[in-house]
């Protein structure tokens, strides 16, 4: 504890340090803070769909039949129907046959990415024989998301790092490495500078090296493609090689995290992944205001195309101020100050 008193202690007195401001509500798009009303600029509710009167009318709802909380394994007594309902729908929304819901985004690639490679290893302990040995290996753009870097860290497997989106990069790496089972990991759309990932040439070189490609589409879902779908439908390129990963907390509006993959590969995330079946779902009520969110997210297009001409009109304003503005191409548009204080 001593080590950690002294960090604390050189934290308060260095820039690094930063204490969030506590405020009285949350944007809609508005909020208050200090007695004084703001407009945010950095909420993840890009459609508005957290105070939408049917998300908030199917969550009270699920409050009056189910309680507060689930506090089951859904491997034990915790599974519910309003739960493989929803992730029937986000199977469909990513043009997968079924998902697997977790509580946060986080957990979800923590969770998925540390097991993938034990799947095999639980097999055996039950008498499964493959057919030949595998070895498993990561490779992760440089700029994917911390929850990313940790569940590959937890695997324990091989890991590699692939210069951000390039692909020249990349297949240098898969030619090298000698593992039999590669597994390439990226963000949909980066968080902190709002790229979309090349999504055609990440499917092309995963199925050239018969690797998995795993999508963290957590600022893509609800937002990117004609429907919403993310990604894979802005780019129209649904392979079978690709293990979507989205998150309910963003565009949808609520809590909790997925990934959508065919039923046998979510059957087996089932049974291997620790942060599926050692813990507790998302609360009953979020799970039937999410399916409320995909019903408004389907019938509601104008959502989107409000927050599209928000972010055009952003752009359009900010460019004249002299600001350098780094991308463009989704509703994450960076700008650079340069200066913490300002």
């Amino acid at each position: 504890m001593h080590d950690l008193s002294d960090i604390a202690t050189w934290l308060e007195s260095h820039p690094i340090h930063h204490e969030s401001a506590v405020h009285d509500t949350l944007p809609d798009p508005t909020f208050i803070t200090q007695g004084e009303t703001v407009v945010s600029f950095s909420t993840n509710n890009y459609l508005a769909l957290a105070n939408h009167p049917r998300l908030v009318a199917a969550a009270k709802a699920g409050l009056d039949r189910y309680g507060v909380g689930n506090c089951e394994s859904r491997l034990l007594g915790g599974d519910l129907e309003v739960y493989r309902t929803l992730e029937r729908r986000l199977g469909e929304l990513k043009h997968k046959s079924d998902a697997v819901l977790f509580v946060t985004g986080y957990m979800t690639n923590i969770g998925v990415l540390s097991s993938l490679v034990k799947a095999g290893m639980l097999a055996r302990l039950h008498g499964y024989r493959a057919k030949k040995r595998r070895k498993y290996a990561y490779y992760s753009d440089e700029f994917n998301h911390i929850s990313i870097r940790e569940g590959i860290q937890m695997s324990g497997a091989e890991r590699h790092t692939y210069r951000h989106c390039d692909m020249n990069h990349l297949e240098e790496l898969l030619k090298a490495a000698d593992g039999t089972c590669p597994i390439i990991v990226s963000d949909g759309v980066f968080s902190m500078e709002g790229t979309i990932a090349p999504l055609p040439d990440l499917v092309a070189l995963a199925e050239k090296y018969g690797a998995i490609l795993y999508i963290d589409d957590a600022h893509a879902t609800g937002i990117l493609g004609e429907h919403g779908g993310g990604t894979s439908e802005h780019f129209n390129c649904h392979s079978p090689c690709i293990m979507q990963m989205g998150t309910l907390s963003k565009a949808l509006g609520a809590i909790g995290g997925f990934v959508a993959v065919e039923r046998e590969i979510a059957d087996v995330i089932r049974l291997t992944s620790s942060a599926y079946g050692f813990t507790c779902p998302p609360p009953p009520d979020q799970a039937a205001a999410l399916i409320a969110a995909l019903d408004v997210l389907e019938e509601e297009p104008q959502r989107r195309q409000r927050l599209w001409d928000n972010q055009r009109y952003f752009v359009e304003r900010m460019a004249p101020l002299g600001y350098q503005i780094l991308s463009t191409a989704t509703p994450i548009v960076p700008v650079l100050i340069g200066d913490a204080a300002q």
